[in-house]
């Protein structure tokens, strides 16, 4: 629950009060800690957004309810999006923006009354709002990895399709999560490739390509991204451990010994 209060920016009691009044769920984990889904984080955010634009609280209540009902289980790729304009409560899913109240269709503009004229306000998000929006998404899938992994893996790549420049932690954690959590190291491979196309000198992707390689059985170049992943960082003391698990797969005793040796070495 901390890691969730951090990122909503709200105190514990805020966040006890939220799950008391039945707005969220959260289960138990296996150590009694709570987890929140999707659902649960999108409400949470709702709440707290609506109640800093001054929305009643009768208003935000049924708005919860109407949106907590129509949410679906896992993220959309589209991204949803929850706003308030004026006493209005809308919510964005993909091309579609509805009264969170009413559930009636709104238009994809707000019109602003000035001095008499009419001013359509451009929709389109500034490149720092695009920045944060991305930033937001991969926050949320860093707390949906452990209890919903295809609401984290949507998360990031809703955070890859959003920031304006390459989003390195955005494409690290996703190559991790589909290799290590949900057996896609395939999927896994194309995410470090794309990586590596931004990030060619990065020991970190090399090392992670090098581990999803070795998943799919592809011992030698994984092999081949281990020393590259070396090269560029000889103190990486997980690659040498690696390699050296690697030689010893492939009957090569001397290479086992050489980089056990290294590893043992950076350890110790």
């Amino acid at each position: 629950m901390p890691k969730l209060q951090s990122m909503l920016g709200i105190s514990r009691p805020v966040l006890a009060g939220l799950i008391s009044a039945g707005f969220v769920t959260p289960s138990r984990g296996a150590r009694n800690e709570l987890r929140f889904t999707f659902q649960d984080v999108v409400l949470l955010r709702t709440a707290l957004q609506l109640r800093s634009a001054k929305i009643p609280p009768r208003k935000i209540a049924n708005a919860l309810l109407r949106l907590k009902a129509e949410l679906p289980d896992k993220l959309p790729l589209s991204g949803i999006r929850v706003t308030a304009v004026g006493n209005t409560i809308a919510v964005k899913t993909g091309p579609s923006q509805w009264d969170a109240i009413t559930g009636q269709l709104l238009l994809d503009f707000e019109v602003a009354d000035i001095k008499g004229d009419v001013v359509v306000l451009d929709p389109a998000p500034r490149q720092n709002d695009v920045e944060r929006q991305a930033e937001e998404w991969y926050e949320l899938g860093g707390q949906l990895m452990e209890s919903d992994a295809k609401g984290a893996e949507q998360a990031y790549r809703k955070a890859l399709e959003l920031s304006p420049k390459p989003f390195y932690e955005a494409y690290v954690d996703l190559g991790v999560l589909l290799c290590e959590q949900d057996g896609r190291c395939e999927d896994a491979l194309g995410v470090f490739d794309r990586a590596l196309s931004h990030f060619p000198d990065d020991a970190v992707l090399h090392f992670n390509r090098a581990v999803a390689l070795e998943e799919l059985g592809r011992l030698n170049e994984a092999g081949r991204s281990y020393k590259r992943c070396l090269q560029l960082d000889p103190s990486y003391a997980d690659a040498h451990h690696n390699l050296a698990m690697l030689h010893e797969k492939l009957g090569d005793r001397q290479g086992l010994v050489r980089h056990l040796s290294a590893y043992r070495r950076l350890r110790s």
